[in-house]
């Protein structure tokens, strides 16, 4: 494997409080990050309190001086763009020799407890304590609260400074202390996607770590002649085909082609609808092309073509076959319904189209990203190239038709977003995201789509977060899932951290962030 330059680590969050003086910035801030000031005289404070100018050196138009008793406090509104972590420094003094002990919440929750404020050695000479926390999107309610019947300190101003955080590095540093390549779990389509999230982050750091990770789990399933134990009987096996095309770009060892293709030799024999679709299983689900199935082939085939010289083939197959799964399954508002059944023996299949009842959010994210990836490796002159672009434009006015003006994410059942029980969910999010988004840049749609794009990553930024063990979190992902009713889609668990969401991100963020 070659050499590859490490860049820094990501810089641990600050887990305690402590005291600097005015002169100097907070210990984590860099030049570039932005300091909001808050004065205090302009914040809610407790009954008892007052704003005085009787001490020189403050801030603003004044200070809080609030009352003597355990509970007065100063809290204050903090309007952040998007979620992240920052820096909180609170300007005080304290003339006193009593130490005013406070508690510091963000939105309700203690993120500092029995902080100390010792004395300053003067009311007129004010110092700065930090603390660290992760606010949200939108309004962030910020509290200090006195724990001593002596009050808080006097408190001139809280400067709120973000800091910079690389959403991608801290989910895939996340994931990795989290599992090992051993335990990440077995060869499956969520992983893959996860893993080939990763794999742009690496293209873009270039930390060694990030492939060898890759590596290390692919090498779990191939051995050293390049065999690989699957048969490949469905395409969800597929997907991780994909970590084999770009490992024997990235090393040139053959196993990795031997192994890819044993997947391409599959499909020769592959059984398809009448009109050339794959099905989405050879065994139990035969005759059924659903929307997920075109990712878990299609931009493994074309890359694998471009690889390996096999591109004749592989532009018109993948091509082909997202023409022929809109042909069943999108709809006239552009959006796809999940999957079809040419037998119509399906239980959820209608008798006269086959077509499955709803409108699910992350098949229609899954054939979005599939006809992106495979529109930036066929080449300009592939024919019903043309429509396919076509295909794309109606789907993206179906993303934006159906976009939640609230939160700017989508619903699990993308049309049906007025029913009081759906509810956004993230993977799903970031796909249409990340689709909208390059599309736009390929000149495929309109620029005005930029906005939708840009909604919708602020969207999905407002579920994800920090925790205390400074990991990422990544909420409201629904679990693997099969073609279904309405309520069955609502009723599928909202899981933290799912595969599904954490790929998903990491695509999106790899194409949107700044």
């Amino acid at each position: 494997m070659p050499a590859q330059t490490l860049r820094r680590a990501l810089a641990t969050l600050l887990s305690l409080s402590f005291l600097i003086t005015p002169s100097l910035p907070p210990a984590d801030a860099s030049p570039a990050a932005a300091t909001t000031r808050y004065e205090a005289e302009l914040a809610t404070y407790s009954a008892g309190s007052s704003v005085d100018t009787n001490h020189s050196g403050f801030s603003g138009t004044g200070f809080v001086n609030t009352g003597n008793a355990v509970g007065s406090y100063v809290q204050w509104t903090v309007n952040r763009p998007q979620v992240g972590p920052a820096t909180l420094a609170f300007g005080h003094a304290n003339g006193t020799g009593a130490i005013r002990a406070v508690d510091i919440t963000v939105n309700g929750t203690v993120v500092a407890k029995g902080v100390p404020y010792p004395s300053t050695g003067g009311w007129a000479l004010w110092k700065t304590r930090v603390t660290t926390a992760n606010l949200n999107a939108g309004a962030n309610t910020i509290r200090v609260t006195a724990t001593t019947a002596d009050g808080t300190a006097n408190l001139d101003y809280l400067d709120v400074t973000a800091a910079a955080t690389d959403w991608s590095k801290a989910m895939v540093d996340s994931t990795m202390a989290r599992y090992t390549p051993t335990s990440l779990g077995g060869w499956s389509y969520p992983v893959g996607l996860y893993l080939y999230g990763q794999y742009l982050v690496y293209q873009r750091t270039h930390e060694a770590k990030y492939l060898t990770y890759i590596k290390s789990w692919v090498d779990r399933f191939v051995d050293s002649s390049g065999n690989i134990n699957n048969s490949f009987n469905d395409l969800d096996s597929m997907l991780s085909g994909r970590l084999l095309v770009l490992l024997h770009h990235e090393t040139g060892d053959n196993r990795y082609k031997v192994a890819a293709g044993k997947i391409r030799t599959r499909l020769n024999t592959y059984p398809r609808t009448t009109d050339g679709g794959f099905w989405h299983a050879a065994t139990y689900r035969q005759h059924q092309l659903w929307g997920d199935g075109v990712f878990m082939v299609d931009p493994f085939l074309a890359e694998y073509g471009r690889e390996f010289g096999d591109a004749t083939y592989t532009g018109k197959e993948t091509i082909d076959q997202l023409l022929t799964y809109a042909k069943h399954l999108q709809q006239s508002n552009g959006l796809l319904r999940h999957a079809y059944d040419e037998a119509r023996t399906q239980t959820w299949a209608d008798p006269t189209t086959g077509l499955a009842p709803e409108v699910w959010c992350r098949a229609e994210g899954w054939y979005g990203m599939a006809v992106i990836d495979v529109l930036e490796v066929v080449p300009a002159n592939q024919p019903r190239r043309a429509e396919l672009i076509d295909v794309l434009r109606k789907l993206v006015a179906g993303y934006a038709r159906y976009q939640d003006p609230k939160t700017g994410r989508w619903f699990q059942v993308v049309d049906k977003g007025g029913r009081t029980d759906n509810w956004t969910e993230t993977s799903c999010s970031s796909m249409y995201t990340f689709t909208i988004s390059r599309a736009v840049q390929r000149g495929y749609i309109d620029p005005s789509y930029k906005t939708t794009a840009t909604r919708g990553y602020q969207g999905v930024l407002a579920t994800i977060s920090l925790g205390n063990d400074a990991r990422t979190y990544l909420n409201d992902i629904s679990v693997g899932t099969n073609v279904g009713t309405y309520q069955y889609y609502i009723d599928r668990a909202r899981a933290t951290n799912d595969f599904h969401g954490l790929g998903a991100f990491l695509i999106m963020n790899e194409q949107l962030r700044s």
